[in-house]
C-alpha cells in the first residue's frame, strides 16, 4: 500500500488528443508542419482530428471519473493560446482550458498542467526556434499567461516535458519536429530549453494563489547499461547516461553540465545562466519506459541493443526493475524534494474482440509489474508522491501516427467511440483497492 496522499492518475498531451488545430484561433504547431512532410509519420497521419478531445473534453473527464482517478496530467498547447508564439492571447484557447480545469475540479480530479509537450509554434520555429535565446523570453510569456488565468484552481505545474527529446531528436536526428538533422544544435537547444524552465518558474509561482504552488520539470531517464564488461562499451555506457541522463539532472541540481559530456557536445555558458537552471524545485517529473543496453557502435557512437525478453510493440524492453533502480539512484545521487512517475506505460496491438471488449491482459501485467517497483522504492524511503499512466486514451503517436496504441481507453478513430480496456478496468480496481 502506498501513503494515504499518493496519487494515481494518467497523462496525455495537446497535439496527440485535441484535433481542432485550424478552429478557434489556433495557430500552427512545428507538429503540424512537420506531419505535413510526407514520409515523416509512419502512416502518413497528422494530429488531425487525433481523438478529438477539444470538443470531447466532458466526456473523457467523465471516463476519468469512472476509472477513479486522482489527477490527471495534461499539456497546454501554446498556438491554441498564442498563435505567433507571441502577442495577446487567444480568448478562445484559454477559455477551453478554463472549462478542462473546472471539469476536472467538479469531478474531484487534481490538475497538472504542462506547459511545453513540444508543440512550438510555427511562427516561433521561423525565428529560429529553440536554437534561438529569444524563445526563452517568448516561453516565459505564455507562461505568464496561462498561469495568471488558471494559478488560482492549478497549483501543480510542469515547465517542459523530455526535453531531451525536443534537443536530440528534434534537432540532432531530425526524426521529431521540428526536423534538423544538425548534432550541433544539440547542446544549444537542451541549454536554451533548461534555461527557459528557470526563468518560468518564479514566474509560475509567482501567479499560484490559493495554496501551495509545486513546480517542476518532465524528465524522459532510463538506467544505462553497457551490453558487455568491454573498456569501450563500459565508456560508451557512460557518455550515453550523460547525453541521456546527467546533462539534465547536473544541470539542475547541480548548476553544471558534465564535464566528460561538454568534450562531446561543447558549448560556453553564463555562470549565472547555470545559476537560472538550477532555481529549486518543487518536484521532478519521471518518465520511464525501459533501460538502455548499449555497446560502442560506428564512429564510437553508443550504439542500443535487445537483451533478450519481452517487448512492446514501441520495440522497448520490458524491464519493471529499472524503475526501482532509476528511482533509487536520482533520491541517493541528487536527492530532490519529491518525485512523480509522470509518464510509464506501453504500446500493444489492441483490438476490440467479438465481446465487443478489449483483453490487453500484457498491459496489465506491465503496469502492475511497474507499480510493484514504484512501492518497492516508496518503501526504500524514495519520495515519491504519485504515478501516471500512459496514457488515458490511444492517440496520435508522434512520428508513430496512429500505429501505435498505448491508452487505458481504446479509440476508434473513424468514429471517436471509446472503450475502457480491461487495463483500464484494473487500474481503477487498484485504485479503489489502494483507498480502502
Amino acid at each position: 500500500m502506498m501513503p494515504a496522499d499518493f496519487l494515481w492518475g494518467t497523462a496525455t498531451s495537446a497535439y496527440q488528443i485535441e484535433g481542432a488545430t485550424h478552429e478557434d484561433g489556433r495557430g500552427p504547431s512545428i507538429w503540424d508542419s512537420f506531419a505535413a512532410i510526407p514520409g515523416k509519420i509512419a502512416d502518413g497521419s497528422t494530429g488531425e482530428p487525433a481523438d478529438d478531445h477539444y470538443h470531447r473534453a466532458r466526456d473523457d473527464v467523465a471516463l476519468m471519473r469512472e476509472v477513479g482517478l486522482h489527477a490527471y496530467r495534461f499539456s497546454v498547447a501554446w498556438p491554441r493560446v498564442q498563435p505567433e508564439g507571441r502577442g495577446r492571447p487567444n480568448a478562445a484557447g484559454l477559455d477551453f482550458y478554463d472549462r478542462l480545469v473546472e471539469l476536472l475540479l467538479e469531478s474531484g480530479i487534481r490538475p497538472f498542467v504542462t506547459l511545453y509537450h513540444w508543440d512550438l509554434p510555427q511562427a516561433l520555429q521561423d525565428r529560429g526556434g529553440w536554437a534561438n535565446r529569444e524563445t526563452i523570453d517568448r516561453f516565459a510569456d505564455y507562461a505568464e499567461i496561462v498561469s495568471h488565468r488558471l494559478g488560482d484552481r492549478v497549483h501543480d505545474w510542469i515547465t517542459h516535458n523530455e526535453p531531451w527529446v525536443v534537443a536530440w531528436l528534434g534537432h540532432a536526428t531530425g526524426v521529431h519536429a521540428p526536423g534538423l538533422a544538425d548534432p550541433a544544435l544539440y547542446p544549444r537547444v537542451a541549454h536554451n530549453l533548461l534555461l527557459a524552465h528557470g526563468v518560468a518558474t518564479p514566474v509560475v509561482r509567482g501567479n499560484v494563489r490559493g495554496g501551495a504552488a509545486g513546480v517542476g520539470i518532465v524528465l524522459n531517464l532510463s538506467p544505462v547499461e553497457p551490453a558487455s564488461a568491454r573498456d569501450e562499451d563500459e565508456r560508451t555506457a557512460l557518455i550515453h547516461d550523460g547525453v541521456l541522463n546527467r546533462w539534465y539532472l547536473d544541470a539542475l541540481f547541480k548548476g553544471v553540465y558534465p564535464a566528460d559530456i561538454l568534450e562531446h557536445h561543447p558549448i560556453e555558458v553564463e555562470t549565472s545562466a547555470m545559476g537560472t537552471i538550477a532555481t529549486p524545485i518543487d518536484f521532478l517529473g519521471v518518465n520511464y519506459y525501459s533501460r538502455a543496453v548499449v555497446r560502442m557502435g560506428p564512429g564510437g557512437r553508443p550504439a542500443q541493443t535487445r537483451p533478450a525478453g519481452e517487448y512492446t510493440a514501441m520495440g522497448w524492453e520490458v524491464y519493471p526493475q529499472g524503475l526501482y533502480e532509476l528511482l533509487t539512484r536520482l533520491t541517493r545521487d541528487y536527492h530532490p524534494p519529491a518525485l512523480y512517475v509522470t509518464e510509464n506505460g506501453a504500446a500493444f496491438a489492441d483490438a476490440p474482440g467479438p465481446d465487443g471488449a478489449v483483453h490487453d491482459p500484457r498491459r496489465v501485467a506491465y503496469l502492475e509489474a511497474h507499480v510493484e517497483q514504484a512501492a518497492r522504492a516508496v518503501a526504500a524511503g524514495v519520495p515519491l508522491r504519485g504515478y501516471f499512466v500512459w496514457s488515458l486514451l490511444d492517440n496520435w503517436e508522434w512520428a508513430e501516427g496512429y500505429t501505435k496504441r498505448f491508452g487505458l481507453v481504446y479509440v476508434d478513430y473513424t468514429t471517436q467511440a471509446r472503450t475502457i480496456k480491461d487495463s483500464g478496468r484494473w487500474y481503477s480496481r487498484f485504485i479503489a483497492g489502494e483507498r480502502e
